[in-house]
């Protein structure tokens, strides 16, 4: 059997998940059968939380699905960062920090970080976030090998710089290029 892959750009406000058996859910929810009408055995390639946005791998193969998940393939994100990040904080989230994680600690892999000097060219936020509200802000790019539970929020909230946007734009060598958000695209291979 051919195995199908899709990329796509996850907006803010939608669940990384198909459909939910919760009926309350499915009133107030947004799911990815609202971008595309995917195949029977189409799932989601890990997560990405309901306030985060960008890339999400889609696969009809479970093999290859876990071995990204559990294989240390890299992870790129751009956190947008309520104040001005500091290089103390930087080197704290290089070698590790430790958040809480199912009611216990844990101290996360270490991660390439790195101050962008210019905010990135990616599609306006959603209007849901009150950018305007907060102090002045940072970019940072982080790239994991782990993906944890909302991991970058609890990352740079443990360094005292709360995520107030995240948009993933990297999965090992796939990129989100210039995608926008509610694009999907069929990829040959994962």
């Amino acid at each position: 059997m051919e195995h199908q892959h899709f990329k796509l750009y996850k907006p803010f406000g939608m669940l990384s998940q198909l459909q939910s058996n919760d009926h309350r859910e499915t009133r107030k929810k947004r799911f990815l059968t609202e971008l595309y009408d995917f195949n029977n055995g189409i799932m989601p390639v890990g997560r990405l939380d309901e306030k985060s946005e960008g890339l999400l791998l889609m696969t009809s193969d479970g093999q290859k699905s876990n071995e990204i998940n559990q294989s240390g393939v890299e992870k790129q994100y751009l956190a947008q960062l309520d104040g001005i990040i500091k290089d103390e904080a930087i080197r704290r989230l290089i070698t590790g920090v430790e958040i809480p994680m199912e009611g216990k600690r844990y101290m996360t892999k270490p991660a390439k970080v790195h101050i962008l000097q210019t905010v990135p060219d990616l599609p306006a936020p959603s209007s849901k976030l009150r950018l305007a509200r907060h102090r002045p802000c940072s970019w940072v790019s982080i790239t994991l090998t782990e993906g944890k539970y909302r991991q970058v929020r609890k990352m740079t909230a443990a360094v005292g710089f709360p995520t107030l946007r995240l948009v993933r734009i990297r999965i090992g060598s796939i990129h989100l290029d210039k995608m926008a958000p509610g694009d999907v695209e069929e990829v040959p291979k994962l």
